[in-house]
């Protein structure tokens, strides 16, 4: 058997090089600045792509069979150090200043967003889940007219409502115990792609605006490239930035925080990224621990405190929920220094996106089926 040996060792050193370059491409693509698929869909994967770049660097000790062995590891360990730099932002290893709440705050407020999964018939999991967790708003995406009139009894429990119909997966129903007094559907690059923005008021007379948003993902399924999605979630962020009170934008970003057009988006509606120096809370897929992105995203403005925010157990989507705690102070200035501002040339390049996305034709069915 020992003739066998040096065979497998060959095959496995490379397998070693073959992964090797699999994760340069992986790595080198999303710097590309190209809206096509292909270039924007590795952005996903980079938590485990970091991964999967550890674990072969220590592959590459057991295989040692070449004169190249320290290029190839030396190559693997920028990688990681690369991946590593951007994603440790996102965990408890990355200090921000912690905030207690102070008399002049508003009461702790809490919401869950979920993209539902239009097709999922297990209504009563995610009745069941709101009547657990008692949110006093909720967001539901990829809700059709089945969804809705599943949902109405728990309009009794929250009066307030503003709800967009619609059968082609793009879907959006808010709900909320706190009194809206004001709230409207945006479709800022496509009209079969809304947004809602609506102002509330709480008990204790906060006011504060819920912006959800669910644009198209860039696919071989869906969208051929990301425009659309990146000029909606541009949009949104213009149109933030002309309100003048505390703002929670939330939904299905169909994106990562760590993407050019998130941190663009950050930036030009001088939100708040609550990810950084907390955990990924990765949503999709539910049901694949191990193939999980974070693409459920949250941004807020410096006047909203988050408590806790979190992913909530699966109720049959392909999503989990998020679950978010938070309360309003207008008398803490000490978020200020974690908002980004965009330069001339960024704002100049987030006007360029929006148009790119108007112009773009989604193509999509006004009815979708799961088959």
């Amino acid at each position: 058997m020992s003739y066998i040996y040096p065979f497998i060792l060959i095959d496995m050193w490379i397998f070693y090089l073959v992964l090797t370059f699999l994760f340069l491409i992986l790595t080198i693509l999303p710097k590309i600045q190209h809206s096509h698929w292909v270039f924007r869909v590795p952005e996903f994967g980079k938590i485990q792509l970091t991964y999967f770049i550890f674990f072969t660097f220590v592959l590459g000790f057991l295989i040692h069979s070449s004169e190249n062995f320290w290029y190839y590891q030396s190559l693997l360990m920028v990688m990681f150090v690369h991946h590593g730099f951007t994603l440790v932002k996102y965990t408890p290893l990355y200090p921000i200043k912690k905030y207690s709440q102070q008399q002049q705050s508003s009461e702790k407020q809490h919401f869950i967003s979920a993209n539902v999964y239009q097709f999922n018939k297990e209504y009563d999991r995610f009745i069941q889940l709101i009547k657990k967790h008692q949110p006093e708003m909720f967001l539901t995406m990829e809700s059709n007219g089945d969804w809705e009139k599943a949902l109405r009894p728990l309009e009794k429990d929250y009066p307030y409502q503003h709800k967009v119909t619609l059968e082609n997966t793009y879907g959006m129903h808010f709900y909320s115990k706190i009194e809206i007094k004001d709230s409207k559907t945006h479709y800022f690059v496509a009209d079969d792609i809304p947004s809602i923005e609506a102002h509330l008021k709480t008990k204790d007379g906060f006011s504060f605006v819920f912006f959800g948003v669910h644009p198209p993902p860039p696919s071989p399924t869906e969208e051929e490239t990301s425009k659309e999605r990146d000029g909606d979630l541009l949009s949104a962020a213009k149109r933030v930035r002309e309100i003048k009170e505390p703002v929670i934008v939330v939904g299905d970003f169909n994106n990562v925080a760590w993407s050019k057009s998130s941190i663009l988006f950050r930036k030009t509606s001088h939100l708040i990224d609550p990810r950084i120096g907390r955990s990924f809370v990765s949503t999709f897929h539910a049901k694949y621990r191990l193939l999980r992105f974070p693409i459920d995203l949250m941004f807020h403005s410096e006047d909203i405190f988050i408590k806790d925010l979190k992913t909530l157990e699966n109720f049959g989507s392909d999503h989990l929920p998020v679950y978010c705690e938070f309360f309003i102070d207008h008398k803490n200035d000490g978020q200020e220094e974690r908002i980004d501002y965009a330069t001339q040339e960024e704002k100049a390049q987030a006007e360029e996106m929006i148009q790119e996305g108007k112009k773009e034709d989604g193509n999509r069915e006004t009815v979708v089926t799961e088959d």
